[in-house]
């Protein structure tokens, strides 16, 4: 479609700009969340929170700042689509690993595993993503939506776990809090100088547990009498 102009001496002539195009200039760039995601965890590697500005993601992206601003106008929203990314990506791990076994211990050492990696992978943003850190409370809280699924996963695994004897019988929602904060504190003490991996970790972590104990075919001789059941958690209870 063409517009028609009016030029002098009352002739019409055709303009061959489309309607609504835009005026000449720079053409709007479009912005990669990956790429984003991806230099807003090189930031935090290299400098911590405080290190992630529209600045300098900018410089990360080969980008203007008001090109990111458009975008991503605030700093919260930079770390949001970094913590986004990073969940959905542990969500996605988390579901392949215990829809591949039907064993409640197996998948709950798969769980371990995962996240332990993942602890060691993102140690320099985690505790920001899962504790808060120096965020603002609204801000965390807004976040916080997106770890539900992933604890939702969890709490499941170990409600299983109680039931059949795995671990020791208590409120699934306590019990999942406390292995999972476990496996996040990971991403506080952990140190690559140490020359501990990831794997090691994580088997220590199942040995704590009594996990390597137990599985479909060996259970402990407690867990094959008992009838006790985990106490009843009231339906739709938050999880954090």
């Amino acid at each position: 479609m063409f517009a028609w102009v009016e030029q002098r001496g009352g002739l019409l002539t055709e303009n061959k700009a489309p309607v609504g195009s835009r005026p000449r200039g720079r053409p709007r760039l479009p912005i990669d969340r990956d790429a984003v995601a991806d230099a807003v965890a090189e930031l935090f590697v290299e400098g911590g929170y405080d290190a992630v500005t529209i600045a300098d993601t900018a410089d990360k992206l080969a980008v203007s700042r008001a090109t990111l601003y458009r975008t991503v106008p605030t700093k919260e929203d930079l770390l949001g689509i970094l913590f986004e990314r990073s969940m959905q990506e542990l969500i996605d791990s988390a579901k392949g690993a215990i829809d591949e076994v039907e064993d409640s211990a197996e998948r709950l050492r798969q769980l371990i595993g995962i996240h332990t990696g993942a602890a060691v992978q993102m140690r320099k943003y985690m505790p920001v993503f899962f504790g808060g850190g120096d965020l603002p409370p609204e801000v965390y809280s807004r976040w916080h939506r997106w770890t539900r699924p992933y604890e939702k996963i969890w709490r499941s695994v170990v409600t299983d776990n109680i039931r059949e004897g795995n671990l020791a019988a208590g409120d699934p929602v306590v019990t999942m809090r406390l292995i999972l904060g476990m496996v996040i504190w990971i991403s506080r003490w952990y140190r690559p100088n140490e020359k501990i991996t990831a794997d090691q970790i994580a088997s220590t972590a199942i040995q704590l547990l009594r996990l390597d104990q137990v599985g479909a075919d060996q259970r402990r001789p407690e867990a094959v009498t008992s009838n006790r059941r985990p106490p009843r958690t009231a339906p739709g209870e938050a999880t954090g």
